[in-house]
């Protein structure tokens, strides 16, 4: 049986990206090494559309995460956070691990949070060192208005922190020009890489605040540490790299330069839009009032049980989903379409859902999403002739 892995993270790795990770490993302390990580870490600046250095660490996402809050903040400081979803909500346990004081912006999940609630928070805590929010929050499949909320810290002693991990590589958000203090990626999202590498950027204020911030103790996530490895010249990192990840990761942002920036945003738009209007003839209520460009989620019809929904297509019909947590625990089902995605993944999708639906007795008509979602992917092929 061939597999599909469609979920919001892992996603699939390029043929080429595998192959360039399988040559024989070379020594990371080395000129050619060196060369590659530079190489690598110049064109993720392009990606993240800043001037200043984006930093690869050997973890997860979350441990960028981690490591914005311990470099920013100390303890008994205060920062603000909004929960969304699953990892907005990762936000306020990373600070309570580090005795930092948070104020919670709660959003109901699918909702974007209200602006007004976000200058209401920064007003009632001037003090805040920082407002930490999902550019995509992906358990929810919601976007964010992370340009609107970095206009709000831009004159404050505030600094903006995005979790871009299902969201840099997908969506045009230039850091720079958007005033975006620190901005987080992973690996196993749209960069299109196995998990264990996580990326960082920090504004000139961001760093101006970890310089004078006594911050948590860290010793593995110190950020200034890793600036003074990275910086050019240097071209290393502070303690052993993921260096087949670098490796990959340079394949990797080579194919994303080659199809043009421009390109690949609008490719994950086109994708985007074609999921969710397969999934809307089907008669299936999209999560979010305010869609991810990274994955659609949707509710399962009633009378389907979400959880055995989603393991039979991933064991019997070899396509892999993501159900939902928490409270959205079997109640949907979530798709990717970033990364290595293109548009007959997403006329997989949508053919995948309707023989599942088929198969737990719900009325379907065949072929009614793969029409919708195809009738907005020919949009794709509209320059070819």
């Amino acid at each position: 049986m061939k597999q599909y892995l469609l979920s919001p993270g892992p996603t699939a790795v390029p043929e080429r990206v595998l192959l360039r990770m399988a040559a024989p490993m070379i020594h990371h302390r080395t000129p050619q090494f060196s060369a590659i990580f530079a190489e690598t870490k110049a064109m993720l600046e392009q990606v993240y559309k800043t001037s200043n250095d984006a930093l690869m660490l050997s973890s997860s996402g979350s441990g960028a995460m981690e490591a914005a809050v311990m470099n920013l903040c100390s303890p008994g400081e205060t920062m603000i956070y909004v929960n969304a979803g699953k990892f907005g909500e990762r936000w306020g346990k990373i600070a309570a691990k580090h005795g930092i004081i948070t104020v919670e912006i709660k959003v109901a999940w699918g909702e974007a949070v209200a602006l007004a609630d976000v200058q209401a928070a920064l007003e009632a805590h001037p003090e805040a060192k920082a407002l930490f929010v999902q550019a995509s929050e992906t358990s929810t499949t919601t976007e964010q208005p992370i340009q609107a909320i970095a206009a709000l810290t831009k004159d404050l002693n505030t600094v903006t922190v995005v979790d871009a991990i299902t969201a840099l590589g997908v969506i045009d958000m230039p850091m720079d020009d958007w005033g975006l203090d620190v901005v987080i990626s992973g690996s196993q999202k749209a960069l299109m890489l196995p998990p264990g590498l996580a990326t960082i950027a920090l504004s000139d204020k961001a760093w101006a605040m970890v310089e004078a911030s006594k911050g948590c103790n860290t010793f593995y996530f110190d950020l200034l540490t890793e600036r003074k490895n990275q910086k050019k010249g240097k071209d290393t990192t502070a303690w052993t790299p993921a260096a087949s990840l670098i490796i990959g990761l340079n394949e990797v942002l080579k194919m994303m330069l080659e199809e043009g920036l421009d390109n690949l945003y609008a490719r994950h738009k086109v994708l985007a839009a074609a999921a969710r209007a397969g999934f809307q003839a089907l008669g299936m209520k999209l999560v979010s009032s305010s869609p991810a460009t990274s994955a659609t989620g949707a509710f399962v019809p009633d009378g389907v049980d979400g959880a055995a929904f989603v393991k039979y297509l991933r064991d019997e019909m070899g396509v892999t989903f993501a159900g939902g947590q928490d409270d959205l625990k079997g109640k949907i089902i979530r798709v990717a379409h970033l990364g290595y995605t293109d548009v007959f993944d997403v006329c997989t999708t949508m053919s995948a859902v309707e023989i599942a639906l088929f198969k737990f007795g719900h009325p379907v008509q065949m072929g009614a999403g793969v029409a919708a979602a195809q009738t907005v992917l020919a949009a794709r092929f509209a320059n070819v002739v």
